[in-house]
C-alpha cells in the first residue's frame, strides 16, 4: 500500500508546471489532491478549487477539507518571477512579487494550519529556489523572495516542530516550465538564451518539472517523518558543483 494512501494534499498554483507535476504524482501515489489556482479549470483527476493567493485562502481550504474530508500535505506551488537587476525594480515590482511568493506562502499556511494539525502526518512543503542561496545575474527580486521563503520554511518548522507539523522546502535550479518557455520566447535568440540557462548547471540541462515533485514527494512522505527545517536542491549541482571547463 503507498504511503499516501488516505492523505489529502492541496496544491498552490497546482494548474501547470511544477504544481501540476507534484499533483499528478502525490495522486499517483496514493494521495487525494486539491490544486489551488487562480485558473484550475476542471482538475482533470484532482478537485479543482478556485483561489489565489495574494487574498485569503480561509474559503479554499474549507472547501478541500468539506471535500476530500481532511488536509495532511500543503505544497505552496503558486510563484512568480521577475527579471531585473535593483535599480531596475520598481516599488510595484516589489510588492507583487512579495505578495505572491512570500506573504502568499504565509496566507495559504495559516488557512492550512487548523486542519493539518489534525492530521497524523502534517506538512508543509514550500517551493523556494536555488536563488535563494546563489547570487544570479538579473534576478534581484526573485532572489530575494526566494531567500525568504527559505527563512520562513525554518522559523515556520521552528515553530510548529513541537505539534508534529514538518515544514520543509525544496530548491529547484532553473524547471523547464511553461513560465521559462515564454521567458525564452521573448529573447532576442532563444535557442541561445536556453543554451545559457542549461549550461549553468553542472549537469548541462534544465531541470523538469517532475524531477522537483519527486523530490516533493520525498518530503512530504510519512516515511519522512525525521526531515524537517531542512531545504533540499533540485538543482542539477549547481548550488554544490564547482567544475573546472
Amino acid at each position: 500500500m503507498s504511503e499516501y494512501a488516505g492523505l489529502v494534499a492541496a496544491v498552490t498554483g497546482g494548474a501547470s508546471g511544477i504544481g501540476a507535476a507534484v499533483a499528478d504524482l502525490l495522486a499517483a501515489r496514493g494521495a487525494a489532491v486539491a490544486i489551488l489556482d487562480r485558473a484550475p479549470g476542471e482538475g482533470g483527476p484532482h478537485l479543482a478549487v478556485t483561489a489565489d493567493v495574494t487574498a485569503s485562502l480561509d474559503d479554499a481550504m474549507a472547501r478541500v477539507v468539506a471535500t476530500l474530508g481532511s488536509l495532511d500535505i500543503l505544497v505552496n506551488c503558486a510563484g512568480i518571477s521577475a527579471v531585473g537587476t535593483v535599480e531596475q525594480a520598481g516599488d510595484d515590482e516589489w510588492q507583487r512579487c512579495l505578495d505572491v511568493n512570500v506573504v502568499g506562502v504565509a496566507r495559504a499556511s495559516r488557512a492550512a494550519l487548523p486542519y493539518l494539525r489534525g492530521s497524523k502526518s502534517g506538512v508543509i512543503v514550500n517551493i523556494s529556489s536555488i536563488a535563494a542561496g546563489a547570487g544570479l545575474v538579473n534576478r534581484a527580486v526573485y532572489s530575494a523572495t526566494k531567500g525568504a521563503v527559505h527563512a520562513l520554511t525554518l522559523a515556520m518548522a521552528a515553530d510548529l516542530v513541537g505539534e508534529g507539523i514538518r515544514v520543509v522546502c525544496v530548491a529547484p535550479g532553473t524547471v523547464d516550465t511553461p513560465w521559462v518557455a515564454r521567458l525564452l520566447a521573448d529573447a532576442a535568440d532563444p535557442a541561445e538564451e536556453k543554451r545559457k540557462l542549461a549550461a549553468r548547471q553542472p549537469t548541462g540541462r534544465l531541470v523538469t518539472a517532475d524531477e522537483v515533485a519527486e523530490a516533493v514527494a520525498y518530503l512530504a512522505s510519512p516515511r519522512s517523518g525525521a526531515t524537517t527545517g531542512t531545504s533540499l536542491a533540485v538543482d542539477g549541482g549547481m548550488s554544490g558543483l564547482r567544475l573546472v571547463r
